[in-house]
Formats: C-alpha cells, structure tokens, sequence
C-alpha cells in the first residue's frame, strides 16, 4: 500500500464529494492551494497537523484519509 497515494486519492475523494475546490479546501485548512494540488499528485508527505487540518475541513476523521478504498485496484 502506498499512502502517499491513499491519502492523496481520498484527499480529492472527500473534496469532491462537498463540492470544493483545491483553492477553496487550502482557504478552510489554512494551506496553500499548491499544497493541497500536490498532495493530490502524490508528490507530498502530509504532517500529522497538516493530515488533522485538512480532516477537520473536510468534517471526517483523520484515519478515514489513511484507509484504501477497497474498490481501488492500485
């Protein structure tokens, strides 16, 4: 399991799921919007704090970002 990926894919699951832009979640979480981008391309490893933010935004709990979907097959 990569959980760069896991928690990158769920970051733009739950976005999109609230109808949120990157711009707009970077704005609720006090990130950067680029920030938020690259998460979602894999190209970040997120703090605790950073993974508790971005949660919090999001109105899930931090572990739900961790978990793989299981209909993912990569």
């Amino acid at each position: 399991m990569d959980i760069v990926k896991v928690f990158g894919k769920n970051l733009r699951k739950y976005r999109l799921e609230l109808g949120l832009s990157q711009e707009k979640l970077a704005d609720k979480c006090g990130l950067h919007r680029t920030y938020i981008g690259s998460i979602e391309c894999f190209q970040r490893n997120v703090s605790l704090e950073n993974i508790q933010k971005i949660a919090n935004a999001l109105g899930v709990e931090p572990y739900q970002l961790l978990i793989k979907d299981k209909e993912s097959k990569k």
